[in-house]
């Protein structure tokens, strides 16, 4: 029978469970904030019902905080892609902001979609997208475990974003020139041909990283892309070469030859560069090794992103743009010259990808509609409607 007694202006009840197998010792189900005695009477009943059928789960006091650590880890043991951890590790940061200390029990469904509905009100719709994926396999596995009774994801959606369906940031064919033209003559080392590399190949950051002298093929103008760096604690010396993204991202990008002009230009320097510091340099044959204390590293993620940031400080840009933006620079230019989505979908490494055909259809569609009032324009003049 439940023990049900009442504290101060609410009801309790207390029901006997089995007792743990292991060390003997009596489980007991509380809870209280009962209004009535009715109300903890009926609560009570259903624990108990629950263990008679064998489904009865025991909500536990972990906070989302301490879960989500176990998650990560978890998550880190599956053997996922570094790039993916990192994303992970970044969207729950977004809800530590929200549940850090509240245990899991607590988070109900309508907090829950409070919170996405917070979100969107200051996050792009993609991201909150991202942010609830996580949410979502977080909770049930917390499930899995035993940690809750009812996941508060189940029932909930990401509110529909107000436009269109956000177009991600990249470079109108101006501001990559003005840009360019700024890496070159006011750029650190390596800045210029970091940036005409990634502009001019679609290339990912840790790709760039990772390249090395064999994957530059002079004769044939091409570059292969075998792997990408992964430095997590944005230490120069302290990284290692993973495997592509995905298999797709395993490729080869024809690249045009005056890029190649200016890596074999660059090659020459950075060998006489080598010979001077021959006792020190890290010679891995990285095509953008350092000439800081870091003789011979690949540069790290970060001290790209901060390169970019100093140079588009001087330019007026509507918003921020990041090495990536360049990635989405290079669709845009492509599909504006005319080539096809499959084609840029084998430069970029993708079998498919939202984000790049949002990207080319924004595109074509302007130079469609362009074609079309040519078209039209030519036949005015000779044909009248």
């Amino acid at each position: 029978m439940p023990y049900i007694r009442k504290r101060g202006k609410t009801w309790s009840y207390t029901v006997d469970l089995e007792k743990d197998p292991v060390t003997g010792e009596r489980n007991q189900d509380s809870k209280g904030g009962f209004r009535t005695k009715r109300e903890a009477e009926l609560a009570a009943a259903k624990v108990e019902s629950a263990v008679a059928d064998g489904v009865y789960v025991k909500e536990s006091n972990t906070t989302f905080e301490e879960f989500a650590n176990t998650w990560l880890k978890l998550y880190r043991a599956s053997n996922a892609k570094e790039s993916s951890i990192r994303q992970r590790g970044y969207q729950i940061k977004s809800l530590l902001k929200y549940f850090a200390k509240v245990r899991l029990r607590n988070i109900s469904r309508k907090k829950y979609q409070d919170v996405l509905i917070n979100m969107s009100e200051t996050m792009a719709h993609s991201t909150v997208q991202g942010i609830h994926g996580v949410a979502q396999l977080l909770f049930k596995k917390a499930m899995e475990f035993s940690e809750i009774k009812i996941n508060p994801t189940e029932y909930a959606k990401v509110p529909s974003a107000a436009d269109e369906e956000e177009l991600p940031k990249y470079m109108e064919k101006e501001q990559l020139a003005e840009f360019l033209r700024l890496a070159k003559h006011r750029g650190l080392h390596d800045d210029y041909l970091m940036f005409l590399v990634l502009a001019y190949t679609g290339l990912r950051i840790g790709e760039l990283c990772a390249l090395t002298w064999s994957d530059i093929n002079i004769i044939n103008c091409t570059i292969s892309v075998n792997g990408t760096l992964v430095n997590l604690k944005d230490k120069a010396e302290e990284y290692r070469i993973g495997t592509p993204k995905t298999k797709s991202s395993r490729r080869i990008i024809d690249v045009d030859v005056n890029i190649i002009a200016e890596l074999e230009r660059h090659k020459a320097k950075q060998n006489e560069f080598k010979m001077s510091k021959r006792d020190v340099y890290h010679d891995k044959n990285f095509v953008f090794g350092r000439d800081d204390n870091s003789f011979g590293y690949p540069p790290t993620r970060r001290k790209i992103e901060h390169r970019m940031k100093r140079l588009t400080q001087w330019m007026d840009l509507p918003q921020k743009f990041s090495p990536h933006s360049l990635r989405h620079t290079h669709t845009s230019l492509c599909a504006e010259a005319g080539v096809s989505l499959e084609a840029i979908m084998q430069r970029l490494g993708h079998k498919s990808d939202a984000t790049t055909r949002l990207v080319y259809l924004h595109v074509t569609k302007a130079v469609k509609k362009e074609a079309s009032e040519k078209f039209s324009a030519l036949l005015s003049k000779v044909v009248k409607l």
